[in-house]
């Protein structure tokens, strides 16, 4: 059996040596002044020495106090560092994805249920995000982004190369034979890819020259929405339409090309690169992408 002093002692001891003071040890502890100044009595009572000099001013360590004080910092904080390893040891790893929300609702949610079975210790919490910003603030802990030009404190690991191509209606895809034809029907854009067309039709060879109106919206879904509807031919990555052409709600008449650019998993250099969670999450994510 250990010879100890109440151990409820020794903290009110740890908070009143900490700030110097009762009323601040018990407005930490939520108790009364009085509560501290009796368990700490209890345990000069227990002791068999002064651990405090009451003064008018407040109260000073003893030479026994400084010395008591030591090893009850060392001790708490030893049981606060190992309790917060085993209580996190015993929880689900989180870390938090950030992606567009095309990608997410297009390509990551239908493959989400594969990882979590496969690590059932790790919850992803994603994030519909494109900002770059989140990354360097460390509001997510990882980004999964379309481009070719990267921040030089990032570490990117390239999932796959992105291809591009023009996506309609079935019915109007016959009507779509080469390049150029694209140019005879409304061609439909987002504005975070306001090039997509002209980059599309540069790889192409031809200056593209619409005979029609086209229209610009916000979401690439809702451009792939009104594709569908058959109201103009989008240009998309295709990664983002593959359910769309399984349930044949969209046709791709010319195939796709490579844009350039590459889907790329984006963490900072100098956080967590070496957390076992964001590691699994990577390979996954090769892995799906393979």
């Amino acid at each position: 059996m250990r010879r100890l002093p109440s151990l409820n002692a020794l903290r009110f001891f740890d908070s009143a040596a900490r700030h110097a003071s009762f009323s601040l040890a018990a407005r930490e502890l939520c108790v009364t002044h009085s509560a501290v100044s009796q368990q700490v009595r209890q345990l000069e009572d227990w002791l068999g020495c002064a651990l405090f000099e009451r003064r008018a001013g407040g109260v000073r360590l003893t030479a026994a106090g400084l010395d008591l004080q030591r090893a009850a910092q060392e001790a708490f904080d030893t049981l606060e560092r190992r309790c917060d390893e085993l209580r996190r040891s015993t929880q689900p790893a989180e870390l938090t994805l950030g992606a567009p929300a095309s990608f997410l609702s297009n390509w990551l949610i239908a493959r989400l249920e594969r990882f979590e079975a496969l690590h059932p210790d790790i919850r992803i919490r994603l994030q519909t995000a494109a900002d770059a910003s989140l990354l360097d603030t460390q509001r997510v802990d990882a980004l999964i982004l379309a481009g070719r030009d990267w921040p030089r404190d990032w570490d990117v690991t390239p999932l796959f190369a992105e291809t591009i191509g023009p996506v309609c209606a079935p019915a109007h895809a016959a009507q779509i034979r080469a390049p150029a034809d694209v140019a005879g029907a409304p061609l439909l854009h987002t504005s975070s890819r306001p090039d997509a067309w002209r980059d599309w039709a540069a790889r192409q060879g031809i200056a593209l020259v619409p005979r029609l109106p086209g229209r610009e919206f916000d979401h690439l879904g809702h451009m792939l929405e009104a594709a569908a509807a058959g109201l103009g031919v989008a240009i998309a990555p295709a990664v983002l339409v593959e359910a769309e052409l399984h349930r044949a709600r969209l046709a791709a008449p010319l195939g796709f090309v490579a844009s350039g650019a590459s889907f790329c998993l984006c963490t900072r250099k100098d956080a967590r690169r070496a957390d076992e969670a964001l590691s699994h999450l990577r390979e996954w994510l090769l892995a799906s992408a393979a």
